[in-house]
């Protein structure tokens, strides 16, 4: 009976060999990270999974990364403290979403730098690698930065042409300078996560959101929402893939490495390519379904628009010099890698 065994086991093992469904071996290293993206969304596969996947492929299967969809780890705005204090290893996270800690990166959101996520993108990475950003990153080892495109308004029923059309509006804002935007263009921001819109505008708690095209799409607005808004360039937020400094020191020096080729301008790039080409569908997908597009013609330099915007930069820029805080200058240094970038 025991040879019977084992000579079943040698065929199984012989069978499983020839079918290439030997499972591999475990992984030296495991790392979870987290984000709060649809585990369906293209957001989810085509950047993270795509980015955990070409560090399984680039370490010979010695680090693997799962990843941890639709907020599982931990709340949409509590996920860079999740990092931190270890619950996630990594995450992929908006930074506005922690109000007042990283002020100078969210420079990027200022109306009329950023033209499309690969720009912005280029111009955040740039930030950083040029060490003006850097130190509101001490607690975490960053990997890329990037934004998405540019924002514009979705709403329900009315249609915004000028900002005398927002008033009295509740409209979703993403981070609190958004909110001061929306505000000074007369709407009511409602501070929410971007997973929460859904259902709030579903229940009628909002009247519309500010989310790019990407957004709408990937976050279903665009079954609720029939009216947009296009205000070219008039916010964009700030991302970050970012990882715990401890799990980071734990990997040996040539799987460090791996981490490090999958780090800066070119996984940035790259994931703002992802965001750029949802923003293409997320419009295809209005326009197919007969919602209004509105362009403000002009965009932020718009005569209607533009004092409003002009003033919300202004403010911003004021309020962090009044900080102590180097405003103006990581302001100039966007504007020309804007230039740069281009």
């Amino acid at each position: 009976m025991r040879r019977l065994k084992r000579t079943l086991a040698a065929c199984v093992f012989l069978m499983l060999a020839m079918a290439g469904t030997m499972p591999s071996q475990a992984a030296d290293y495991t790392l979870r990270f987290a984000h709060f993206w649809p585990a369906v969304s293209a957001t989810h596969k085509q950047a993270y999974q795509a980015w955990a996947d070409k560090v399984m492929a680039d370490s010979d299967g010695r680090i693997a990364v799962e990843v941890y969809p639709s907020a599982t780890l931990a709340k949409p705005a509590a996920q860079y403290d999740a990092v931190t204090n270890r619950i996630a290893d990594m995450t992929a996270t908006v930074l506005g979403y922690n109000a007042n800690r990283f002020p100078l990166s969210q420079v990027v959101e200022l109306p009329g730098l950023v033209k499309n996520a690969v720009h912005g993108s280029c111009v955040l990475q740039g930030l950083y690698d040029e060490g003006l950003i850097a130190d509101e990153f001490e607690e975490t080892k960053p990997l890329f930065l990037f934004t998405h495109g540019p924002g514009l308004l979705h709403t329900a029923e009315t249609s915004v042409k000028e900002p005398a059309d927002l008033t009295g509006l509740r409209v979703r804002r993403p981070t609190t300078l958004v909110g001061s935007l929306l505000e000074q263009l007369g709407a009511q921001p409602v501070g929410m996560p971007a997973p929460e819109s859904y259902q709030a505008m579903q229940r009628g708690v909002i009247d519309g959101v500010a989310l790019p095209w990407e957004g709408a799409l990937v976050f279903r607005l665009n079954e609720l929402v029939d009216h947009h808004t296009e205000v070219g360039g008039l916010y964009a937020l700030a991302f970050i893939v970012t990882m715990n400094k401890d799990a980071y020191d734990a990997l040996p020096d040539d799987l460090k490495a791996v981490i490090d080729r999958n780090s800066g301008p070119v996984w940035s790039g790259r994931t703002g390519a992802v965001f750029d080409e949802l923003d293409v569908k997320g419009r295809a997908a209005a326009e197919a379904a007969g919602h209004q597009i509105y362009t403000v013609a002009g965009g932020i330099e718009n005569p209607a628009w533009k004092p409003y915007l002009d003033g919300i930069s202004e403010a911003y820029i004021a309020e962090l010099e009044e900080r102590g805080l180097p405003g103006q200058a990581v302001y100039d240094r966007a504007v020309a890698l804007a230039a740069s970038c281009e």
